[in-house]
Order: structure tokens, then C-alpha cells, then sequence
């Protein structure tokens, strides 16, 4: 039984699934919205709310724990200078889900579009 064991495996094991949320955030970021499957998308949710969160600080400590989960200067500034200024007076909340209506070709995986919340 799995109580109190929080979180989605997607089918990787811990190493490969922190690179899929790092390149998903990565990518998110870069583009203000991606398709993804359903499963992965709510669980970028909170990676990406949490890095937002960290930057909304601005401090060196908060840049430092961004930047090792981006692995990218440029996206960082841009995320501490441009994006979470927009949610200084927001609690929370950050991405947005949306399920679309049709499936991927090859599986039939339902997919998402996620989006950083304007």
C-alpha cells in the first residue's frame, strides 16, 4: 500500500524524473506555455510554483537554489527580473492546467497544456 507516499513515479526512477521536471521548467519558462501529458504536467505544477516562489524572495541564498535546479544563468535572470515580479502580490498559483481534447497518436495519453497564469 502506498499511504502517505506523495508524488507521481511517471515510470522513472528519481535521477531521470528530477531531469524531466528540470527541462520541462526549463522549457516552461523559456516559452510561457507546453504541451505535456496530463500526469506530467500536475506534477510540474509544483516544481515550477516552488522555483517561482524562491525567486518572488530575490535573495542570493533563493538565486542560488534556482539556479542549481535551472542549470541556466540567463533563465534564471530572467525569472527573478521579469517573471516573478508579475506575482509579487499573488499567494500562489503560479501554472495554469488545462486538459485538451484530443490524445496523443501514439499511445492515446491524454495530454495538458501548461501555462504560467498572467
Amino acid at each position: 500500500m502506498r499511504h502517505l507516499k506523495s508524488g507521481r513515479k511517471l515510470g522513472r526512477h528519481s535521477a531521470h524524473r528530477l531531469a524531466l521536471y528540470r527541462n520541462q521548467a526549463k522549457s516552461l519558462l523559456a516559452h510561457g506555455r507546453i504541451t505535456t501529458t496530463l500526469p506530467k504536467a500536475k506534477e510540474l505544477t509544483g516544481f515550477i510554483d516552488h522555483l517561482i516562489h524562491l525567486a518572488k524572495r530575490g535573495d542570493l541564498h533563493a538565486r542560488r537554489l534556482v539556479l542549481r535546479d535551472l542549470q541556466d544563468v540567463k533563465l534564471t535572470r530572467k525569472l527573478f527580473d521579469e517573471i516573478a515580479p508579475r506575482y509579487q502580490d499573488r499567494p500562489g498559483g503560479y501554472t495554469r492546467v488545462l486538459k485538451l481534447a484530443e490524445r496523443r497518436r501514439g499511445d492515446g495519453a491524454p495530454l495538458a497544456l501548461v501555462e504560467l497564469v498572467e
